[in-house]
């Protein structure tokens, strides 16, 4: 799996004022609907904050991957933001976080959706990456950041 096939330069954002897990989550959520008409975005946000009770995805090293399964989408579908200041976000190592990489998969996508988790998580587990993501001042640059190979 390439990053670059999930999220597009109109799905990255860098250095948004975040302020809360929700606010985060519905700005993750417009970016994607602004991207994708077919996919609404209350609706994608309802999802977003219905699995997150399930449990955080918040996975460590001030880094969510929220993901959902949605209609309407015939593929995975990727968001990636990062904010200015981080939020607590109930992550696994109670740090606060500052990258959110948003997955939305299919309903019907199985297998597809845990290996593409399992690789997303595996990047964003990665130090070097992760301060690569930080170190981007703008959405171009963290797009080519997210993108570039490890």
């Amino acid at each position: 799996m390439q990053i670059e096939s999930l999220i597009s330069a109109s799905r990255t954002l860098c250095g948004v004022e975040g302020g809360s897990k929700k606010r985060a989550l519905e700005l993750l959520a417009n970016a994607i609907a602004q991207d994708i008409p077919a996919i609404d975005a209350d609706e994608l946000f309802r999802r977003l904050i219905g699995r997150e009770r399930l449990g955080s995805t918040g996975i460590g090293h001030g880094v969510a991957i929220p993901h959902c399964r949605v209609e309407n989408c015939t593929g995975t579908v990727g968001a990636l933001i990062t904010l200015a200041e981080p939020i607590d976000f109930d992550a696994i190592d109670s740090q606060p976080v500052d990258i959110l990489f948003a997955m939305l998969v299919p309903e019907d996508a199985h297998d597809e959706h845990l290996q593409t988790l399992a690789t997303l998580a595996g990047a964003l587990n990665n130090p070097e990456y992760r301060q690569r993501l930080r170190k981007a001042e703008s959405d171009q640059a963290l797009y080519q950041a997210a993108i570039a190979a490890l």
